[in-house]
């Protein structure tokens, strides 16, 4: 019969690994053991297999998160900072509110601290 039905094979679906996982190895420990590896695997961002996987193999554990500098994050913050503040300013103009002196001698004090950032950042990425 020339008109019968014949599945169509779907290339979808995760593609074979090369090197498939498929051994399990057991390993014994108590709660509190158990709960300390895992939070560690967590920390790590990485499952418990590979965390204990790269442990044994590698002699030590590389993590995957990505530390940034402390100036990043000073920097980071300082934006934060500013950014808060200068969303004050904006919200109180939007409102046709007149800025007292100290609001506009704190608007120049943020002014000032920008233009000083903007500074420290050129200088740390040369």
């Amino acid at each position: 019969m020339d008109n019968e039905y014949k599945p169509k094979k779907h290339a979808g679906g995760r593609p074979k690994k090369f090197v498939r996982r498929d051994q399990q190895l057991a390993v014994m420990c108590n709660r509190v053991e158990r709960m300390i590896i895992e939070t560690k695997a967590e920390k790590t961002n990485v499952s418990v297999s590979e965390f204990l996987r790269n442990l044994a193999l590698d002699g030590q554990f590389d993590r995957k998160t990505n530390v940034l500098p402390k100036e990043i994050l000073l920097f980071t913050s300082t934006l934060n900072h500013l950014a808060a503040n200068m969303n004050q300013v904006a919200k109180k103009r939007n409102r046709e509110e007149e800025l007292n002196a100290i609001e506009r001698a704190e608007l120049t004090v943020l002014s000032a601290q920008i233009k000083q950032l903007a500074i420290e950042i050129k200088n740390y990425l040369k």
